[in-house]
């Protein structure tokens, strides 16, 4: 397994140890004391799977009192993963990063506590997978507007499937410091 760092402390990439041979291929999605060993210590207690057509955009998606790190992977096709630095106080408060996660790359992403998570489906469908370090509460959702001109991120879609939440979402700018995490060194 190799890690690499992204522009983000905190957010890396991870490229898993993959054997292929005529048949197919294997590979650990998760293995603790592997992960452990490359920084990543987190306890993972719940595992997600989403599936989601061309063009959908999920997301910018935070829980403030229930902070959830996430090791992120694409199963099946491919999409547009984007971590952003939500944490006042942060020397990258505002900063984000994007990735390509595909089924063929079998890319991860580490996301920690204190970001706020998104992504845009590129492929015809896309199944993504969410191992989450905190029980997910439905009354602690929020979420950045996916399209807030800050951030200027290059989304791969020009018209976005959305969910009602998703549309209704504030800019970073608009989000009183209350509603975001707070950045600990």
């Amino acid at each position: 397994m190799r890690i690499v760092q992204t522009d983000l402390d905190g957010v890396v990439i991870v490229e898993p140890d993959v054997f292929g041979d005529h048949r197919g291929f294997f590979m650990e999605l998760y293995n603790r004391k592997h992960y452990e060993t490359h920084g990543i210590a987190r306890e993972f207690v719940q595992d997600n799977l989403s599936c989601s057509c061309v063009d959908t955009l999920r997301g910018l998606h935070y829980q403030l009192k229930h902070p959830q790190a996430k090791l992120v992977q694409v199963v099946k096709g491919e999409v547009y993963d984007v971590a952003v630095d939500i944490r006042v106080g942060s020397p990258q408060f505002g900063k984000w990063v994007g990735i390509v996660l595909s089924e063929t790359n079998k890319r991860q992403l580490f996301i920690p506590e204190g970001f706020a998570h998104g992504f845009s489906v590129m492929s015809d469908s896309a199944m993504f997978l969410y191992k989450c370090s905190d029980f997910y509460d439905p009354l602690d959702e929020q979420g950045v507007l996916w399209a807030d001109p800050e951030f200027n991120i290059p989304w791969p879609v020009k018209n976005p499937i959305l969910s009602d939440k998703d549309k209704a979402y504030k800019p970073l700018k608009d989000i009183s410091d209350d509603n975001l995490p707070i950045y600990k060194r």
